[in-house]
């Protein structure tokens, strides 16, 4: 089995126990966007600048890796026309669940995003890319996916971990994992994640990152940094994660 396809139904499992990224939002919350009360998370604590966004009304947005009920419904209170493609058939349950509570339309796309993104050219306004390339070997390929699928003049809003927590232990009190993290390359990295129904994760540097949407020919407009939200890093205010406004220039 390939490990995208290993990644989605780990994503389904851990939707089925709970997780935090996979339940969606409630009535109420759908109600205070609707009133311009909100918030979106590309990385797990600190909230997206709002002007980040700018006016949705009328927009064509993406939802990258962005399934489980949580940003696409704000997104479309907002007045923007939302896709939202993920590999988890779970999150995309979630999905269906709230637009039909709510009683509006989204296009739901169960895709891999390693793969050629199923969209003409110049289709989006903004793609959100909430956390989960860290789940992808090699990024660069998404950001050039991103750039082509971009009108000119939109902007990729993405959160990327950076790196460091895949070098501690669980209790993240020691170094002991060497960069890069590459369970396809090292058996130990797969059996601490087999151990720990992780997945198959992927550590990735700002160069593979940063520069990786330079290369596509993203201009880079505006950054910040969060950490895990919990644990002792975050205790210690150790930064895990970077958010990232780039724009496909005009």
């Amino acid at each position: 089995m390939d490990y995208q396809s290993i990644n989605a139904r780990a994503v389904d499992r851990w939707v089925e126990t709970g997780w935090e990224w996979g339940i969606p939002i409630t009535h109420q919350q759908f109600a205070d966007a609707l009133e311009g009360r909100w918030d979106l998370l590309l990385t797990p604590t600190k909230p997206v600048p709002h002007d980040w966004f700018g006016d949705l009304r009328g927009k064509k947005v993406l939802g990258l890796a962005s399934g489980g009920g949580q940003q696409i419904p704000i997104l479309t209170a907002l007045g923007a026309e939302c896709t939202v493609l993920d590999y988890s058939e779970k999150q995309l349950e979630s999905e269906r669940m709230v637009a039909r509570r709510e009683g509006y339309a989204v296009q739901i796309v169960r895709a891999d995003m390693t793969k050629p993104l199923p969209f003409p050219d110049d289709s989006f306004d903004l793609i959100f890319h909430p956390v989960s390339n860290c789940y992808v070997e090699k990024v660069e390929p998404i950001f050039r996916e991103c750039y082509r699928v971009l009108k000119p003049g939109g902007a990729l809003l993405g959160g990327y971990d950076n790196g460091f927590g895949y070098t501690v232990d669980e209790a993240e009190e020691r170094v002991v994992n060497s960069l890069p993290f590459n369970p396809l390359k090292n058996p130990d990295q797969m059996r601490e994640l087999q151990e720990n129904d992780g997945g198959v994760q992927f550590s990735h540097t700002m160069e593979e990152q940063l520069g990786g949407q330079l290369a596509a020919g993203f201009c880079l407009a505006a950054l910040y940094e969060d950490t895990n939200g919990a644990g002792r890093l975050h205790e210690m205010g150790i930064p895990c994660f970077i958010a990232v406004r780039a724009v496909k220039p005009l």
